[in-house]
């Protein structure tokens, strides 16, 4: 399947679909716990980016990688934008929130994938079970990777911002049942 083939495909289906350069790859469902991590996450990267030169989307927004379609937690580029968008292509800072179900492709191939996009300077990955990030940058010709937690804060210098993770974390397995 080319990846034309695929968009026109994907935009009919339910659930989402992410093409790993080869066919679709069906999205794992979402849980209450991930919703709302990436709800602070995109709150906390609203808030500080409102009024600069960055645009932040959402798991909504289909983001071009290395010859493949993602669906990051979070995305941050720069503006311009065009409106009727629908695939990013120059994404700069980029988030995965990572559970059990997708650990492995999201510490392994998004990481490659990423990696291997030269207009993305810092990925990063939250854990949902455990309080901590591990943060991936460009540094020339490397990608650094350091694993953050506790009282850390998740330093943007790409966007200019910083995030507490106590501002992510705080309080956010309160409230739920066994």
């Amino acid at each position: 399947m080319t990846m034309s083939a695929f968009l026109a495909w994907e935009e009919q289906q339910e659930p989402r679909f992410e093409y790993d350069g080869f066919g679709p790859v069906p999205m794992p469902d979402s849980t209450v716990l991930h919703g709302r991590l990436s709800v602070r996450l995109m709150a906390a990267l609203g808030g500080r980016l409102r009024g600069t030169n960055f645009f932040t989307a959402g798991v909504s927004m289909k983001v071009l990688a290395a010859g493949h379609i993602r669906y990051p937690d979070a995305v941050v580029v720069r503006l311009p934008v065009a409106p009727k968008t629908t695939v990013l292509t120059q994404p700069l800072v980029l988030f995965e929130i990572a559970g059990p179900e997708t650990s492995t492709t999201d510490h392994t191939v998004k990481n490659r994938e990423y990696r291997d996009t030269p207009s993305v300077a810092r990925y990063v990955i939250l854990e949902r079970d455990i309080q901590g990030a591990t943060v991936w940058c460009r540094d020339g010709d490397r990608w650094i990777g350091r694993i953050v937690t506790g009282a850390a804060v998740l330093a943007l210098p790409e966007i200019g911002i910083d995030i507490p993770l106590m501002e992510l974390y705080e309080s956010l397995h309160t409230g739920f049942t066994d």
